[in-house]
């Protein structure tokens, strides 16, 4: 129990940040619920006009397209996210030798700006870019590297089964087999492309335009357009890093005497992360799960970055319908971006209340 006077100074103490609340969410919230009832355009004086705000967002088909791109977006990247995060917390949460190093290093992307990571990005996947290099590159020498692969693959079972023959314990990624494999294969093409056996080829630059208006279909559905692909690769790249920091603090919580009982009972890395690892980060990975959906949802920064270097269609999300509706030139349809507004802040409660109903474990909440 607080007795007064402590209730008073944590009150004041309290103060900035209710203060922030109270003026940029409660009264910014209240304002948007009441222009989305009526026909403000920032320079009238707002009328009630009842649902028909909503039915105009409703009917708009640049609406329904942000709402299906936010929620493909919202669903790949959270997923990609969560697993992604889980796996490297567990990698990093080994004992290796420069732990710390590695442990920051992947964490860079997640402190650099998203607007600069949208930029790298954009010049990475532009039509003479890096990645079109790369993939033109490959099919140079294609042949060559498969010879080479083939070979190793092919080097590695004879080695490892003629240990075994043996009675020796040899495994399948045996280091010290796979470097003897690795020279074999490499002595092989090099033969090969001495003979003229096997050499790059002749190829077309690769010239894919992934900021243009090219989509992932199914059943004639069009699901994800190549301009949203990139970003949720540059998206899942970038905070994969901070979410992992989540289950790496979850994974300090484990008892080692899970995985020594584990140990015990001769279970393989894979089945203590199946059985231990995650249902004990059962919490952790509903709060991650959670401020992915919402971030996700609220997607704005790298498509406001593109811009129109992509047509609009294929990058819109709600937030950027939003933002594009309040700041048009001339008369803004305020009233209609401060409906898609309150339907965005519905989708995620929505989304945020399934989750904690139905796929959350009761020690979670």
């Amino acid at each position: 129990m607080f007795r007064r006077g402590q209730t008073a100074t944590a009150l004041l103490f309290l103060a900035p940040f209710l203060i922030t609340i109270l003026v940029f969410f409660f009264y910014a919230f209240a304002r948007a619920i009441y222009y989305s009832f009526t026909d403000y355009n920032l320079f009238n004086t707002p009328q009630l006009i009842g649902l028909k705000p909503y039915l105009d967002v409703l009917g708009d088909s640049l609406f329904r397209r942000a709402l299906a791109n936010t929620l493909v977006f919202s669903i790949v990247v959270t997923t990609l996210q969560t697993v992604g995060a889980l796996l490297m917390s567990v990698a990093l949460n080994n004992k290796i030798r420069g732990q710390s190093f590695f442990r920051s290093a992947w964490y860079m992307p997640s402190i650099t700006s998203s607007v600069v990571m949208t930029l790298i990005f954009l010049w990475l996947f532009q039509r003479r870019g890096v990645v079109n290099y790369l993939i033109t590159q490959w099919l140079t020498y294609q042949p060559v590297i498969l010879t080479f692969l083939g070979v190793m693959i092919a080097a590695q079972i004879v080695q490892v089964l003629y240990e075994r023959s043996r009675r020796l314990p040899a495994k399948w990624f045996d280091p010290a087999l796979a470097a003897m494999s690795a020279l074999i294969a490499l002595a092989v093409t090099l033969g090969l492309n001495f003979l003229g056996l096997v050499g790059a080829r002749e190829v077309t630059p690769y010239d894919f335009q992934y900021f243009s208006d090219s989509w992932i279909s199914l059943g004639g559905v069009r699901l994800l357009s190549m301009p949203l692909l990139v970003v949720v690769i540059m998206n899942t790249f970038t905070t994969i890093p901070g979410l992992m920091l989540f289950f790496l603090a979850g994974l300090q919580n484990i008892p080692g005497s899970l995985y020594e009982a584990a140990d015990i009972d001769g279970a393989t890395p894979y089945q203590k992360l199946m059985n231990v690892t995650v249902p004990m980060l059962r919490p952790v990975t509903f709060y991650v799960v959670t401020v992915s959906l919402i971030g996700t949802m609220q997607m704005f920064d790298q498509v406001a970055v593109i811009g129109s270097a992509a047509p609009q269609e294929t990058l819109i999300t709600l937030a950027y319908y939003v933002y594009t509706n309040t700041f048009k030139s001339g008369a803004a349809p305020v009233n209609m971006a401060a409906a898609a507004a309150i339907i965005l802040a519905l989708i995620i409660l929505l989304m945020v209340f399934i989750q904690r109903r139905f796929f959350v474990s009761p020690e979670a909440q």
